[in-house]
């Protein structure tokens, strides 16, 4: 998470994000102001500047003032402004007293603190330029992002005639993002950074898979298939000739030539190991990316320790409920018949889809029982996009737009239906949907109360360990009656328990693919195709994973500590609302949130 702010004089004059004349005033005022307002001050230039260099996350949020724009992300001049604006960032947050800052105005300057040297220290160690060396992935890639952001179903909104126009001039800017992906990538080749091969195997078949669509069948195409009213039928005619083109000559053309590089020059180049102790930097690489995604200072070998752990504990419980149900065989005999038993298997993708929309209607009426706040944000359950289905997980989720005119989407996989089953699904819907995402990125964005980076920024380890934590209030709200969907809950925390272990394995202790999915299928009842995805991703995303089970002991901790010591004080809803109250924190900074709230309570 990379929070920029104004930049040095000399970028700017460069890069012509601002005038010299406003450098000076901002300079003046903040000598003249008071710590609140210099604080404030510098949320707004360093939020602004970052919208200016990354316009697509502004896209994102519903802020369509660049939305013509695609930005640079893969060029020296990116990497350099994002580094400058951090650093000024940092020097006008350390020059500003912290003790004269409001409680909530401390917390905010915490937060910021943490976001800017963690990538301070990303840039002094030149893992940020690492990581351009890898800028295509599987589960990642822009490949896969934009036509979904650009299909009329994603992000990018197509009300008027200018959303149209503004993605036709994004468009351009994709095609140079994918020949710059193949700049970066032969740098990489040439220093020694390169992706697995495995990584980009998957890459080639989902860009074979883009390759294969007509200009009449693109995802690009999407929104010439719903124009609103107020487009005339001249526009119309126009816009769809100039999308086709777009397709035809542009996009499809980087699409074969991005494919072509992979297939015939950089595949034979990539390197055999999985994991990043296999890759020039990755151990450097990989430190820090557990230390972003976790916000702790846990290292890989005592995160590997605790995942061992929190198996051993899931599978304890699990044989409670095996018993329960009256199974006569082990552990891997309940995982098989769980996987292949008709009972649990959908006859069509609609049936998957209904399921989700069934136990959406039994969780809404419990909330108000533990939730004082809920967002307003509108939320619908859609199935996988086609062309993203093949190497999506289970299930995710896409924030709405806080101004109501975008949901929040729960996306749902049907590909390969018959791996599909359906003793996760409660809890599944309860991380991704309701009270997961759909409730913390919402709140976040709806209270303009917070800083920009707090209402729509984040961190891993909050944003999941949230999630995840609410799929522990299943039992508490009246979820998981029946013994194969608490089963299943126990199985999806399995499964966040075994990507400590799985995630570190791979990148710290040389684990190879196999291993991972062979222990992963050992230890849970997941179908092949969702073992294979998961390992896959971990692979291609080091770290990340790791985050989930580290925030959620995290907030049950907290929580356990503040019942034992308000006792018949304790209100759960006082509680969710203090964890969902300031954004996403870093650990760090949440417990001693909490732990004020419980003393001053």
């Amino acid at each position: 998470m990379k929070m920029q702010c104004v930049l040095t004089t000399a970028l700017l004059l460069s890069t012509g994000l601002v005038a010299p004349a406003q450098v000076l005033a901002e300079t003046a005022s903040a000598i003249s102001a008071s710590p609140s307002a210099t604080l404030k001050q510098l949320f707004i230039d360093s939020d602004e500047t970052s919208l200016k260099i990354n316009p697509i996350s502004a896209l994102f949020r519903g802020d369509l003032r660049y939305a013509d724009r695609y930005g640079d992300p893969l060029s020296d001049a990116t990497l350099h402004a994002n580094s400058a604006a951090n650093d000024s960032d940092l020097k006008r947050l350390k020059a500003i007293d912290r003790s004269k800052l409001s409680a909530s105005e401390q917390i905010s300057y915490d937060v910021f603190l943490y976001g800017a040297e963690q990538s301070k220290n990303f840039n002094d160690q030149k893992l940020d330029a690492l990581e351009l060396m890898l800028p295509i992935d599987h589960f990642n890639g822009v490949h896969i992002f934009f036509p979904d952001l650009s299909s009329g179903q994603g992000a990018a909104p197509f009300n008027t005639l200018a959303d149209y126009e503004n993605n036709l001039k994004r468009l351009d800017g994709f095609v140079k993002n994918l020949d710059d992906a193949i700049v970066r990538m032969k740098q990489g080749m040439a220093e020694g950074v390169v992706q697995p091969k495995l990584v980009m195997k998957n890459v080639v078949s989902q860009l074979d898979g883009l390759l294969k669509d007509s200009a009449d069948n693109s995802p690009f195409i999407g929104p010439l298939k719903k124009f609103p009213d107020s487009i005339t039928p001249a526009d119309r005619a126009r816009l769809t000739t100039l999308y086709k083109t777009a397709v035809k000559d542009k996009i499809q053309p980087a699409f074969q030539r991005l494919r072509d590089f992979v297939q015939n020059t950089y595949l034979p180049a990539c390197r055999d190991s999985v994991g990043l102790s296999g890759l020039k930097g990755g151990p450097a690489l990989y430190k820090a990316l557990v230390e972003s995604n976790t916000t702790t200072t846990m290292s890989p070998d005592e995160i590997h320790k605790l995942g061992l752990s929190e198996v051993a504990r899931i599978t304890a419980e699990q044989a409670k409920i095996r018993v329960a149900v009256g199974f006569k065989g082990d552990a891997k005999a309940f995982s098989t018949y769980l996987r292949n038993d008709p009972k649990f298997k959908f006859k069509t993708k609609d049936d998957l889809i209904a399921g989700y929309q069934a136990i959406w209607k039994r969780i809404e009426p419990k909330l108000p029982g533990f939730f004082s706040l809920k967002p307003k944000t509108a939320f619908e359950i859609r199935p996988v996009p086609a062309f993203a289905e093949a190497n999506q997980a289970g299930a995710y989720y896409n924030q709405g737009t806080p101004d109501g005119k975008r949901p929040g989407v729960f996306y749902a996989n049907t590909y390969d239906l018959p791996s599909r089953t359906s003793p996760t699904m409660e809890t599944l819907f309860m991380h991704e949907a309701v009270p997961g995402h759909h409730f913390q990125i919402s709140l976040a964005q709806e209270d303009e109360s917070l800083p920009p980076f707090q209402r729509f920024g984040g961190n891993t380890a909050y944003v999941e360990g949230w999630a995840l934590y609410a799929e522990s209030l299943g039992t508490e709200m009246g979820m998981y009656t029946d013994p194969y969907q608490l089963f299943g809950h126990l199985d999806d925390e399995m499964l966040r328990a075994m990507r400590l272990v799985v995630d570190t394995g791979i990148h710290a202790q040389g684990w190879s693919r196999d291993q991972a999915i062979a222990y992963m299928l050992d230890n849970s009842s997941m179908g092949a195709t969702d073992a294979k995805n998961e390992v896959e991703r971990y692979i291609a995303y080091p770290g990340q994973a790791l985050a989930y089970k580290i925030g959620q002991l995290t907030i049950r901790r907290l929580r356990t500590n503040a019942e034992t010591v308000l006792g018949p004080k304790f209100d759960v809803r006082i509680f969710h609302a203090q964890v969902l109250g300031s954004g996403a924190l870093p650990m760090a900074v949440l417990e001693n949130k909490i732990n004020g709230w419980v003393k001053k309570y």
